[in-house]
């Protein structure tokens, strides 16, 4: 099996945690491709030399016949590689070296038995939505993608008024720090420390939610996955963000944007013994209770 093997520059690695990496995929055969700036520290950390002809910059006509892409880091690290995919069907593994890991949630202790179950082909493929925005982006941007979330916020200290339509009808003008639109992936990211609802993969909607609304009555609303929506952001400043995951962009005031599921889904690699319940339990460490620890 074809292998990419992926994690960004500003991770932090360790060198004997990469050298497991590395050989736990040469033990179960797999013919793996590094990016480049992975391939750097793999050379510096360990006694391990990707050559040339194993690395990549980008995904090109050579990596399409990937069989996976395995994301190595944390949640940051996953969106990054979903973006270089860009529309390609490429499955996704995330394992975990970083710290929370709801996308990449497979715990780095568990690489082998990861690899091996991959290797036996005891995994599922999982389609995952994305968004598609369109709109009043910068240095000619007019589309741009988001796996988690999409949202509108203000730039400086004073609050923006967000005006929010659902398939063309007005749900409210939002006062306050400013809208996000979550995807049920990106229910447990920024959507969830806003006070969105916790939202299972399998589940066809969006959830759009006020950041710091001025308003306290304002609250959570989840409208049907097929849902168009629309936007119009009004600031004193002349000047808001809109971010997309983890980019953001300075838009002027008055700047519209419409934004719906893309055509293109994501799709995830599931192994048999990790589901999104045990991970969101064991993250969020319901049912934990500290008085254990005095035992």
């Amino acid at each position: 099996m074809k292998i990419l093997l992926f994690s960004r520059p500003q991770a932090s690695h360790n060198g004997s945690e990469l050298k497991r990496l590395m050989d736990s995929l040469d033990l179960h055969g797999f013919d793996t491709y590094v990016n480049r700036e992975l391939a750097s520290a793999i050379s510096t950390l360990t006694d391990i030399h990707i050559p040339d002809s194993k690395q990549y910059a980008s995904i090109s006509e050579e990596c399409l016949d990937a069989q996976m892409l395995v994301c190595y880091g944390g949640d940051g690290t996953f969106l990054d590689g979903v973006r270089m995919l860009g529309k390609h069907s490429i499955p996704i593994l995330g394992i975990n070296s970083g710290r929370l890991g709801f996308l990449a949630n497979v715990p780095k202790e568990e690489i082998d038995r990861a690899l091996e179950d991959i290797r036996r082909g005891l995994y599922t493929i999982e389609s995952r939505p994305r968004l598609r925005a369109e709109g009043d982006f910068p240095d000619n941007l007019s589309t741009a993608y988001a796996f988690n979330e999409f949202s509108l916020q203000r730039s400086s200290a004073s609050m923006i008024a967000v005006e929010a339509y659902v398939n063309g009808e007005m749900i409210a003008t939002y006062w306050g720090d400013g809208v996000l639109l979550s995807t049920p992936s990106g229910s447990t990211a920024y959507s969830l420390s806003v006070g969105g609802p916790v939202v299972a993969p399998g589940c066809d909607c969006l959830v759009l939610s006020p950041i710091a609304p001025h308003n306290l009555t304002m609250r959570p609303v989840v409208v049907p996955g097929e849902s168009t929506l629309s936007f119009k952001v009004s600031t004193r400043e002349k000047r808001a963000l809109v971010t997309l995951d983890n980019r953001n962009y300075q838009v002027e005031d008055g700047a519209t944007f419409k934004v719906s599921k893309s055509k293109n889904s994501v799709f995830l690699v599931r192994l048999q013994n990790i589901s999104f319940y045990d991970t969101l339990r064991n993250k969020m460490m319901w049912g934990f209770d500290r008085r254990d620890e005095t035992k």
